[in-house]
């Protein structure tokens, strides 16, 4: 019992070591929709006035927008209407609707806007003639709190929500093939939802993931392809692989022991540098979203 008590101790040092524990708000999680949100959100963008008013006026198309606390917002890049395959990217702790374009500390490659914005344009350069659409999907409030960063309760409810959109997507687009892509805290995220996930959702990408909620690939549900990127020069490799009652992920996608299919990492510096242009593992991501990715992450 001391060795359980002394271990969740340490966990919960390293987390707040690594500035993953930030307060969370407890609201229940609205689930996205399909286009016919677009006029709804817009109208709603216009009248929050800016930036989200220069979004609406942009063109920019939004399946969730709400700006109350620290905001949710779901974007949409390409034709969902028409898309054979979908990526829906999640990102991680402290993520908010005022960093969504700019974002934390206005680094733009940590904006959930940014990185899909990225991938979409590498999909389009992979497939021209693809019909492809990317989320930004910042549908739930990430932990800025310690009890929540270090429970998983914000991943629960985020995953409740998300595993919503995809229904609505399988319903929408029963012919589709999606992919979730998860950074940091959002590959717990994505790998919860994946559980009670449509069989549409064929694939799941861990970048630089906190964990899975299991100690293994193989203890995942529904027997989708799990992938994972792990930077040697991320700091997420400092967090300990500690799974308690009611403490910690268990352990990290990116170990070797959990037995994912490694991704490509040349070019990758630190925690957000997955999906930056000119990294190997924005390669890897789109290829395993058109389809086209062998064991090992490379587009065949």
């Amino acid at each position: 019992m001391m060795r359980r008590r002394r271990a969740g101790r340490l966990a919960l040092a390293a987390l707040l070591g690594v500035n993953l524990v930030l307060p969370t708000r407890p609201e229940p999680v609205a689930a996205a929709g399909f286009v016919e949100a677009y006029p709804v959100t817009a109208a709603a963008m216009r009248a929050a006035g800016p930036p989200y008013a220069d979004w609406a006026a942009g063109g920019r198309r939004f399946l969730m927008f709400d700006p109350r606390g620290d905001g949710r917002a779901v974007e949409v890049l390409g034709d969902l209407a028409d898309a054979d395959r979908i990526a829906v990217l999640v990102p991680g702790v402290g993520s908010t609707l005022a960093d969504f374009d700019r974002g934390l500390s206005g680094v733009a490659r940590r904006a959930p806007a940014e990185q899909a914005g990225q991938l979409y344009r590498e999909l389009r350069a992979a497939d021209p003639t693809a019909r492809v659409a990317v989320l930004a999907w910042l549908g739930y409030d990430p932990p800025d709190g310690v009890m929540t960063a270090a429970t998983g309760t914000s991943a629960r409810r985020g995953a409740d929500g998300l595993a919503a959109l995809l229904r609505e997507l399988a319903g929408r687009r029963p012919t589709a093939t999606i992919t979730l892509v998860g950074h940091s805290y959002g590959a717990l995220v994505v790998s919860l939802a994946a559980a009670h996930a449509p069989p549409q959702v064929g694939d799941v990408v861990s970048l630089g993931g906190i964990g899975a909620g299991v100690q293994h690939a193989d203890e995942l549900r529904g027997g989708r392809r799990f992938w994972a990127a792990e930077a040697p020069t991320d700091w997420i490799r400092r967090v300990p692989s500690v799974r308690l009652p009611g403490l910690g992920y268990g352990r990290r996608p990116g170990d070797a022991a959990f037995g994912a299919r490694p991704l490509p990492v040349g070019g990758v510096a630190g925690h957000d540098g997955y999906l930056v242009p000119g990294s190997a593992t924005l390669v890897a991501v789109a290829a395993v979203v058109l389809g086209g990715a062998d064991r090992d992450g490379n587009a065949r």
